[in-house]
């Protein structure tokens, strides 16, 4: 049997320890030379021109990898510069109407300032906290309550003229029940003559009505309606409304008008809650009945 001996790559000729120490004192005298000399940079660059088309083709993949992930990042930022800008751009919209929107409140306080010191009546200013949710009422929820001396029964007023009247509180808010809602009644005379009624919430969406005229009552379409200042709740001379038009029925002999507010709560986040003294103020059925008797 044949016994395992070193593997030989060479029958005859020096041993591979020997080539191996040979090779190194070779390796060590090329890099002492190339260090001190530059008698190598020809051969280097011949062997680098023989070797650059194996390397292009050994680097071919790792390039490819590259160029992709480079395209995907460029296309990644491509679209996130795209997304800050239609950003930008709405935030840009949301200040210019932000802007816009604080310029009108600011017009609207000063109006509601000019109208405050108009009247001799401390006024609580207040902002609409909140809407409800009702098809059939009109109301207006407030941001202050029983905390700021807000009443049941106090008026609430814009630069237009009257826009309701408070009926419930909290410590912390108030509703209003706008004159629009038919539950509120309010005393008014019409400004041409000074001719006394009542005022109601009318059917018609967003229309007052004046009923139980006389057939020949002397109101036209055009008359403003300003507050009586009868009962003691609604100052005298606030505007309420306008006339639009008078429906008069020979067979009953009465007649109703129907006005137009001149208040815009639709527009408007702030108004003033007129703080009069709501104790010993009779209720609507009271003042119709005193009209009726005059």
């Amino acid at each position: 049997m044949r016994e395992p001996g070193t593997l030989r790559l060479f029958k005859r000729g020096p041993s591979i320890e020997v080539r191996l120490v040979m090779l190194l004192v070779l390796c060590l005298g090329m890099a002492v030379t190339d260090a001190h000399w530059s008698v190598l940079g020809p051969v280097r660059s011949a062997l680098s021109m023989v070797l650059y088309p194996f390397q292009r083709v050994v680097l071919a993949p790792r390039d490819a990898l590259e160029y992709f992930d480079s395209w995907s990042q460029a296309a990644a930022l491509a679209r996130d510069e795209q997304e800050a800008l239609r950003r930008q751009r709405i935030e840009m919209a949301q200040l210019s109407t932000h802007a816009a929107q604080l310029a009108a409140e600011n017009e609207q306080l000063r109006r509601l300032l000019n109208v405050s010191e108009s009247i001799a009546q401390q006024s609580v200013a207040v902002e609409v906290f909140y809407v409800p949710s009702n098809a059939f009422s009109h109301r207006l929820i407030f941001n202050k309550g029983s905390r700021a001396g807000i009443a049941p029964g106090m008026p609430v007023i814009d630069e237009g003229g009257v826009v309701g009247q408070i009926v419930r509180v909290t410590p912390f808010t108030s509703e209003a029940a706008l004159l629009i809602d038919d539950q509120v009644s309010i005393p008014v005379q019409v400004l041409r003559n000074g001719l006394r009624l009542i005022a109601f919430g009318g059917n018609e969406v967003g229309k007052l009505e004046v009923r139980y005229l006389s057939a020949n009552v002397d109101v036209r379409p055009g008359d403003v309606l300003v507050t009586s200042g009868i009962g003691g709740l609604f100052p005298a001379g606030l505007s309420v409304g306008r006339v639009e038009k008078v429906d008069r029925d020979p067979g009953t002999g009465f007649a109703m008008a129907i006005a137009e507010p001149l208040s815009h709560p639709e527009r408007y986040r702030h108004f003033l809650v007129l703080r009069v003294d709501v104790a010993d103020v009779p209720r609507p059925e009271e003042i119709e009945h005193a009209l009726d008797e005059q």
